[in-house]
């Protein structure tokens, strides 16, 4: 897609961090956009510093963990600007923790938010960009730790998921004229370590582990001052609106962990050394 100007984009988690980086530099670039997003003070913020700019915003309030909050906001974006051609599927929360720290709660939040959003996105607006004809392009937000696992926390574990997702619907959207870009960010400037003040009722005892003493507040606070010194998220933003232009397959904000994922792959080549030469039974 590399006239932007004029196509409509829905992004989910819009109202701050990435997601409004992301809608920040799609509305420069004469997109309509449709910020989505739980918090609705946030959100009309968002909203309010956006239309300063004269873009053709509207924003629209959803739970992008239940499938039918997320479909009514797929509705309103059709009902506004009558076609979709650009999705984000941004929205991400901070949730869980390593084992022995797990929940239920944090489990089904982690993954509903930050996994099947993803999954609904494309099922609810792959068909909607399909049937104008016109193409599209679908960004799923994932994490480096989508990559380089760390530790097998509820967040990794979603992250991992979206990554194969992502690389798969690329092949199989490709002939349907739809892009698909999975976004891997590393540290950026955003409020996921408070992802908790937006946690639903139904997800009482989720959210991030924050004990006040020991490894894991240490941790913790040690994420919070990277992310709080991380990169702008209007960079990403732009990074993201290269990789609608460019269809690219992945989308990085730097090269900080690179080394870690040379090291995963190359573990992964050892792991095929170990058998090489092996005659397999049958």
């Amino acid at each position: 897609m590399k006239d932007l100007a004029g196509k409509t984009a829905f992004v989910t988690g819009a109202a701050s961090g990435i997601g409004l980086g992301v809608a920040t530099a799609l509305a420069q670039a004469g997109a309509k956009v449709m910020l989505c997003d739980i918090e609705r003070a946030a959100l009309d913020r968002a909203l309010a510093t956006l239309k300063l700019t004269n873009a053709d915003i509207e924003s629209v309030q959803a739970d992008v963990s239940l499938k039918s909050e997320l479909q009514a906001a797929a509705d309103a974006a059709v009902a506004r600007y009558g076609k979709v051609h650009i999705v984000v599927n941004n929205a991400g929360v901070a949730g869980g923790g390593a084992y022995g720290a797990w929940s239920d709660a944090s489990w089904n939040w982690t993954i509903g938010v930050n996994l099947l959003a993803v999954i609904w996105g494309v099922e609810i607006f792959g068909p909607l960009i399909e049937g104008h004809g016109e193409g599209g392009h679908i960004v799923n937000t994932a994490s480096i730790a989508g990559l380089i696992s760390g530790s097998g926390t509820p967040y990794n574990v979603t992250k991992y998921g979206v990554v194969a997702l992502s690389e798969g619907l690329r092949n199989d959207l490709a002939p349907r004229g739809i892009g698909v870009s999975v976004l891997c960010p590393g540290f950026i400037r955003t409020h996921i370590v408070d992802s908790r003040r937006n946690l639903p009722e139904r997800f009482a005892g989720g959210g991030l582990a924050t004990a006040s003493s020991g490894a894991v507040s240490e941790a913790l606070q040690r994420v919070r001052e990277r992310i709080d010194a991380g990169i702008d998220p209007l960079y990403v933003g732009e990074l993201v609106r290269e990789a609608i232009e460019n269809d690219w397959a992945y989308v990085f904000t730097d090269t900080e962990f690179e080394p870690f994922i040379e090291a995963r792959f190359a573990g992964i080549k050892r792991g095929f050394d170990q058998v090489r030469g092996r005659e397999p039974r049958r």
